[in-house]
C-alpha cells in the first residue's frame, strides 16, 4: 500500500502558507477538488485503496528531530508554529473520495489552516497508487539514477541553479528518493534544494518555496479580484517581513499581476515565479516591469517552474543571461521520468469561506487557458472585473 512515512513529505510552500493562515485567517474555511487534466482511467478498487492510504496519514506526527530541523531552517517563523505543527494531525474525515467506473472524485473541506496540507500528499498518493495498480513496469533504479545524472551533466554546463519541485506528480516515494540522492551527490553546485521538506531533512539540503495560487484565490474571495494580488502580497510581507520574497504572478494572468505589483512591492520582493504561458514572453514582461519602476532587472530573479526540461531551460537561459537573474524548479521531468506516461493531475481550491463571509467560488486565470480552474460563470465574471480580453 502506498503510504507516507513523514508529515514533512509535503511541499515547503504548504507549511509557509499554513503559518500565514494561522496568523491571519484562522477561522477561514476552504473546499478543494481533484481535477483529472490527463483524463486518466482509474482501475477498479482505486478509491478504496486511496481511502486506506489517506486513513493511514492520521498517524503521522512531527518528530522532535523533524521539528528541530524545520525550525533551524526557518528562523523567520515563530516557535509557536512548530509547536502547533507538532500537535497537528491529519483528519481523514475532511477528505471525501468516490469512484464511478474509471472516474475518480476527491473533495476536501474544513478549516483552511487544516485542509491546506492535504493537496500535495494526496496527489502524490494518487500517482503512486495509479502506477502500483498498473501492469506497466518502470525502468530499474540504476536507470532512474543515470537519467538524472545525464540531465545534470547538461544542466551543469548552463551554469544555473536548480531545485526539485517534483513531489505532487512523482512516480513514487522510492523514485523521488533516488532522484534527490542522485541530485545531492552531483559534484557541481547546480542543485540547491528541494520543495519537499522531508527530503530536505534526509539529504541535508535547503527547503525551497514561498506561496501558491490558493493564497491569492482566497484573497479574491475575501477582498475581490481587483485587490487579490495586492493584498495577498501585502499580507505575505506582513507575515514574513522580507523573507520568502518570490511572488507568484499568474493567478489572474501576468498582465493583471504587474498592474497591481506596485513600486513598493516590486522593490520589496526579490523576484517572481513563472508557472504558465510562454516563458520568454514572461521574461520580457518582467524585465520591462522592473525597468518601468526604475529598478535594475539584474538585481531581481525569476524562478521558472512550468513543465521544464533541458530544451526549455536552455532557451530561457539564452534569453535571460545578462538581463535578469534566474533559477529553475524542475518537477515531473525529474521525479516521473521512468519510461511510463506521466500523470497530469491537479487538486485546487474550489471555494473559500472567509470569517463572517459566505462560501464563495474561487478560480485561477492562468497565462495558459488550459490551466484555468473554477466554474465557467465565475471565470467570466473575473474576466469582466479585471478587463481581461479573450
Amino acid at each position: 500500500m502506498a503510504k507516507l512515512s513523514s508529515i514533512l513529505d509535503n511541499d515547503f510552500y504548504k507549511f509557509t502558507m499554513q503559518y500565514a493562515v494561522v496568523k491571519l485567517f484562522p477561522k477561514a474555511q476552504a473546499r478543494y477538488r481533484f481535477i483529472n487534466r490527463g483524463k486518466h482511467k482509474f482501475p477498479e478498487g482505486f478509491a478504496e485503496r486511496l481511502r486506506e492510504s489517506i486513513a493511514d496519514m492520521a498517524s503521522l506526527r512531527l518528530s522532535k528531530e523533524e521539528k528541530f530541523f524545520f525550525a533551524s531552517k526557518c528562523s523567520y517563523i515563530d516557535p509557536t508554529y512548530f509547536d502547533f505543527l507538532q500537535g497537528y494531525r491529519y483528519d481523514p474525515e475532511e477528505v471525501h473520495i468516490e469512484q464511478v467506473g474509471a472516474d475518480l472524485t476527491v473533495t476536501i473541506e474544513g478549516f483552511w489552516y487544516r485542509t491546506i496540507l492535504w493537496e500535495v500528499p494526496i496527489m502524490s498518493l494518487i500517482c503512486e497508487l495509479y502506477y502500483e495498480m498498473s501492469d506497466d513496469v518502470r525502468v530499474d533504479d540504476e536507470t532512474v539514477c543515470q537519467i538524472v545524472r545525464d540531465k545534470m551533466a547538461k544542466y551543469d554546463k548552463l551554469n544555473i541553479t536548480i531545485a526539485d519541485f517534483g513531489t505532487r506528480r512523482r512516480h513514487s516515494y522510492a523514485v523521488h528518493d533516488l532522484v534527490i540522492d542522485t541530485l545531492k551527490s552531483n559534484p557541481s553546485k547546480t542543485f540547491i534544494g528541494t520543495s519537499n521538506v522531508h527530503f530536505a531533512m534526509k539529504y541535508q539540503t535547503t527547503p525551497i518555496g514561498t506561496h501558491a495560487h490558493e493564497w491569492f484565490m482566497f484573497h479574491a474571495a475575501k477582498y475581490g479580484y481587483k485587490m487579490a494580488n495586492l493584498l495577498g502580497l501585502e499580507h505575505w510581507s506582513d507575515v514574513y517581513r522580507g523573507d520568502l520574497g518570490i511572488a507568484l504572478s499568474d493567478t489572474y494572468t501576468t498582465e493583471v499581476f504587474f498592474k497591481q505589483f506596485d513600486k513598493k512591492l516590486t522593490k520589496l520582493f526579490d523576484g517572481v515565479r513563472h508557472d504558465s504561458g510562454d516563458a520568454i514572453e514572461f521574461a520580457r514582461l518582467t524585465i520591462a516591469h522592473y525597468e518601468s519602476k526604475g529598478i535594475n532587472p539584474r538585481s531581481k530573479t525569476i524562478i521558472f517552474s512550468d513543465g521544464l526540461d533541458y530544451e526549455k531551460v536552455a532557451k530561457i537561459v539564452a534569453f535571460c543571461e545578462g538581463k535578469i537573474g534566474y533559477s529553475f524548479g524542475i518537477g515531473t521531468d525529474f521525479t516521473n521520468d521512468v519510461g511510463l506516461t506521466r500523470m497530469n493531475i491537479v487538486l485546487k481550491m474550489e471555494e473559500a469561506k472567509p470569517e463572517d463571509g459566505d462560501w464563495t467560488p474561487v478560480i485561477k486565470l492562468s497565462d495558459e487557458p488550459n490551466k484555468h480552474t473554477g466554474k465557467a460563470e465565475e471565470i467570466k465574471i473575473a474576466k469582466e472585473v479585471l478587463n481581461i480580453k479573450d
